[in-house]
């Protein structure tokens, strides 16, 4: 069993970049993943969500990526020469005008037009695809092996609290079968009794059998205890399934509480109404736990 709960991370560095990646899982119905990382890797996304995929199934899933250049070499200076040389050209033309200088020292126009970034620019320089897949696809990984092991450690808490749930279902399920058998005779006897008490010996024997079953049916609850013993045998099934189960769980718990519903519905006794309570309960207990559950 796994939780959705969970957190993973990876580093790692080649001779040209460190890359990080971070990761942070919550429950979701489906599988969601919200990734945050510079734009040079956009190109990778696409692999990350496959990797993704292959690790976990369902939840939201924050990833944060971190791409740092170990190496200066990614930026590439660019010179408008073609500027420059008018620049150049309009100051020689024009210095014996204005300043009566016939040879300008172009030397000087240089180093100056230099400070300004119409004549010199830095650019980037294309990545290293080849390389920065291989980094990407290493990291992430790790990374996201790294959540999968924290959910299953999470996980394994969960399934522990729910055996113990279904124990406790369990148990009073039980004790709502015995104390419904010893009902129904006991409920019998004193119906019998009550009638031969006021009608004495004209009680019709075949009219006082069916009444009775009439009545007992309109309590009956031993389908739905069936049923819902069936459900307990499926719930320990689940909680031993090494496969996602947390929405067939959902679905299962639906129909327990349906049975305990009915039950509660159908019985007068305060001894049944009081355990349809402690059974809500528990089953409401379950229902926040399996709401984290893969």
């Amino acid at each position: 069993m796994k939780s959705m709960t969970g957190y993973g991370q990876a580093f790692q560095a080649s001779e040209t970049y460190e890359l990080n990646i971070e990761l942070k899982s919550v429950n979701n119905r489906f599988l969601d993943l919200q990734i945050r990382m510079p734009k040079e890797l956009n190109p990778f996304e696409a692999l990350i969500r496959k990797i993704a995929k292959e690790k976990i199934q369902r939840g939201r899933v924050d990833v944060f990526i971190n791409l740092t250049p170990l190496k200066s070499g990614n930026k590439k200076v660019s010179v408008d020469w073609e500027l420059l040389q008018q620049l150049v050209m309009e100051l020689q033309n024009g210095g014996k005008e204005h300043f009566g200088i016939v040879d300008f020292p172009a030397e000087q126009v240089l180093v100056k037009a230099m400070e300004q970034s119409d004549f010199v620019t830095l650019v980037d320089q294309p990545t290293e695809k080849d390389t920065l897949e291989g980094l990407v696809q290493a990291v992430a990984t790790e990374a996201f092996t790294q959540l999968a092991v924290s959910r299953e450690h999470e996980g394994a808490g969960i399934q522990k609290i729910l055996k113990e749930y279904g124990s406790n279902v369990r148990t009073l399920v039980t004790e709502l079968k015995s104390f419904v058998t010893e009902y129904e005779a006991d409920f019998q006897q004193r119906y019998q009794a009550k009638l031969e008490e006021y009608l004495g010996n004209t009680v019709d024997r075949d009219r006082l059998l069916t009444e009775l079953a009439i009545l007992l049916e309109r309590g009956d609850i031993h389908e739905e205890l069936d049923r819902l013993t069936i459900h307990l045998e499926k719930l320990a099934q689940l909680l031993e399934t090494t496969e996602p189960v947390g929405r067939e769980l959902d679905f299962l718990l639906q129909e327990m509480n349906r049975e305990v519903n009915t039950i509660g519905s159908k019985s007068s006794p305060i001894q049944i109404k009081d355990i349809v309570v402690q059974l809500k309960t528990i089953l409401e207990k379950i229902r926040e736990q399996i709401q984290n559950v893969e």
